[in-house]
């Protein structure tokens, strides 16, 4: 038995109305309890949020929706449905992938779609190779999930499982590069399976196999696009929250934790105090850990990923070799790798993810106009140009960018931006983002599974963490799971219901 918060929890009150704290509220509800959430913005989201601008409707947080059936279960908890409150809309291909020879190759998750495209970019044995990559990703993503993605850990003695074992065959603490080119031997082929190692800060050629679990939720499971933006998402379930008993009190700062010995016993807010019986902590960790008034010791000092650039724009015009999500890679691999991971540097030769949201919901913009979101992984503040840095940098890195753009076919992007929002290191800093990162601690080996920082603080009986930081990990889908395992802190484990996947309309992302 893992365990829980000891005493009475009638009242959780969940700090943060992100995807993790929405998540932690709904299962909180679901097993009973009285929930109040608190947020400083004036709406849900977190770092899923929204910003309206001269009619462009622009999400200012992760532009990608992978596995829709943990979303799902969260919804279910409280008796509702994703599929009754969100239009998701599956997109096909999932991505375009651009490289710097010129090739294009779109990216489906249908694997005969798959197959044949591979076929058509770089030959049979290839997609023979895909084929058996395929079966790998299903197996492996199998055996994580139920024991190291969607548990809770009290120690490393609890990844002593028979599918620990599992994993071992299935070659999950090799190297994700080597492995993944036991399948492919197409360098290029090998980034589309690999590129996710940019957010989640290990070079793939360092990176543990396992982490191809974030491979086979992009190129097997499936990518959606909520109608009404990724903001949709947070948003919906905020409703639900409220429509099942929780209290939402938006534009309240938290600025401290009353205790009674080692428990909690009121949130202090910028509008008053709320008394409570547990505790959700959902802000980024050096946050929660002033609020806690201690961090936990660790032999070494957290690791964090690379952070990004994000330029939002919104444009008079768009350019067809562009799909909903695009993959813009440069010549460059190994190197800006090591320009973002080790010697701090902007990558000289960058690779891109464009997202063009309006491809499939043409509503986000004014008549005739189009969204684009550019985003340029980065050093973080740690190691690359400090906070301070970006205030003469950004607009300089923004330019060249949009440069690098044009030598790749965007003709024109610069001066057919009407509206924009700059987004960097800086502003994630600000936001009280540890190393300028919204990407959090890095997933090495030591800061993975039971020796990432755990959702229960030594010293505090009745507090709870969620969000990215802690367990199980950066992403859409790891953040709705650390609600869930949150919740279960406080409530004792619930039965597991076999998730359904959400049925998404018939409608398919468009296509240039």
């Amino acid at each position: 038995m893992t365990r829980t918060v000891p005493g009475r929890t009638d009242h959780v009150v969940v700090v943060g109305a992100g995807l993790a704290g929405l998540s932690a509220a709904l299962h909180l509800l679901g097993a009973g309890r009285r929930v109040t959430v608190v947020e400083r913005d004036t709406l849900p989201g977190g770092r899923a949020g929204r910003v309206d601008r001269a009619g462009y409707r622009i999400d200012t947080g992760p532009t990608v929706l992978t596995m829709p059936d943990i979303a799902d279960e969260a919804f279910a908890a409280v008796g509702d449905s994703l599929r009754d409150r969100v239009d998701l809309i599956p997109l096909h291909p999932a991505y375009r992938a651009r490289f710097a020879d010129g090739s294009a190759l779109d990216v489906h998750t249908r694997a005969e779609a798959m197959e044949a495209e591979i076929e058509r970019f770089a030959g049979a044995g290839e997609a023979a190779g895909y084929r058996r990559l395929r079966r790998w990703l299903e197996e492996l993503y199998a055996v994580q999930m139920r024991r190291f993605i969607d548990a809770n850990f009290d120690s490393p003695l609890n990844l002593l499982t028979p599918d620990l074992a599992r994993l071992a065959v299935l070659g999950g603490f090799g190297r994700l590069d080597a492995r993944i080119g036991r399948f492919l031997s197409d360098e290029r082929l090998r980034r589309i399976f690999s590129f996710q190692a940019l957010y989640v800060g290990v070079p793939p050629e360092r990176a543990l196999a396992a982490y191809a679990v974030i491979a086979y939720m992009d190129t097997v499971a499936g990518v959606y696009f909520p109608r009404g933006g990724m903001h949709a998402l947070p948003q919906a379930m905020a409703d639900s929250a409220a429509d099942a008993g929780a209290e939402l009190r938006y534009g309240h700062d938290v600025t401290g934790l009353e205790r009674s010995g080692s428990r909690v016993t009121a949130v202090l807010t910028s509008q008053g105090r709320i008394a409570c019986d547990a505790v959700v902590l959902t802000p980024d960790l050096p946050v929660t850990y002033r609020l806690l008034g201690r961090r936990p010791r660790r032999p070494l000092g957290l690791r964090h990923a690379p952070s990004a650039v994000v330029l939002h724009a919104g444009t008079d015009r768009t350019w067809p070799g562009l799909g909903h999500h695009t993959l813009s890679f440069g010549q460059a691999w190994k190197g800006t790798f090591d320009e973002l991971t080790r010697t701090g540097s902007l990558m000289t030769d960058p690779s891109l993810l464009i997202t063009r949201p309006t491809a499939t919901d043409p509503s986000l913009a004014p008549g005739g106009r189009h969204l684009h979101y550019i985003l340029a992984p980065c050093p973080n503040t740690d190691i690359g140009p400090g906070a301070a840095e970006w205030g003469d940098l950004a607009p300089r890195y923004r330019d060249s960018l949009l440069d690098v753009l044009e030598r790749r076919g965007l003709d024109g992007i610069a001066s057919s931006i009407e509206e924009e929002c700059l987004v960097t290191p800086a502003d994630w800093h600000t936001q009280g983002h540890a190393a300028g990162t919204p990407f959090s601690a890095a997933h090495t080996f030591a800061q993975t599974g039971p020796f990432r920082p755990r959702n229960l603080v030594s010293g505090t009986e009745n507090a709870v963490l969620a969000g990215c930081g802690t367990t199980p990990g950066v992403g859409v889908p790891t953040v709705l799971v650390s609600g869930k395992l949150a919740a279960a802190r406080i409530t004792g484990p619930r039965p597991r219901r076999v998730t359904r996947p959400a049925r998404p309309t018939t409608v398919e992302g468009a296509r240039p």
